[in-house]
């Protein structure tokens, strides 16, 4: 299944200059753990509620001043929207990720795949399976 058909559309996005205090109201406001940072339409970096503990919080650093290229992941790792499940899994796995910017055949921002999606995925494919076993089993 190619990732486009799992990626989420609304995506949160912010660019470079953005407050931190702006991308923790926006998260909050928006129900989110993450904001894609982006140089127009491209992603350039992404900022999650953990980089926010970590960079500022952790590191008792002073919030004012601090802006989205502060504290945003430095490896950027993004998918193309024609990738696979299992390409997307590999990449987290491996990288140690929960979520991912989606890109176009631009390389612009085109959604966000996140660990949960792929689980919620894996558990809806899980229950279809256990729903054949169920119907074919014998009765005891």
């Amino acid at each position: 299944m190619p990732i486009q058909d799992l990626a989420r559309r609304d995506v949160i996005t912010a660019s470079t200059d953005e407050s931190v205090h702006e991308l923790a109201t926006m998260m909050g406001e928006e129900d989110v753990g993450s904001v894609v940072i982006t140089d127009g339409d491209a992603p350039v970096g992404i900022v999650t509620d953990r980089d926010l503990t970590m960079e500022v919080i952790a590191e008792q650093a002073d919030p004012e001043g601090l802006t989205a290229e502060d504290v945003m992941s430095d490896e950027l790792r993004t998918i193309p929207h024609d990738a696979g499940f299992y390409e997307a899994t590999e990449l987290m796995s491996t990288h140690g990720i929960r979520r991912i910017p989606v890109t176009d055949s631009d390389d612009q921002l085109a959604g966000i795949i996140t660990a949960d999606d792929l689980n919620e995925l894996l558990a809806d494919e899980h229950q279809e399976l256990a729903d054949v076993v169920r119907a074919q089993r014998p009765p005891y």
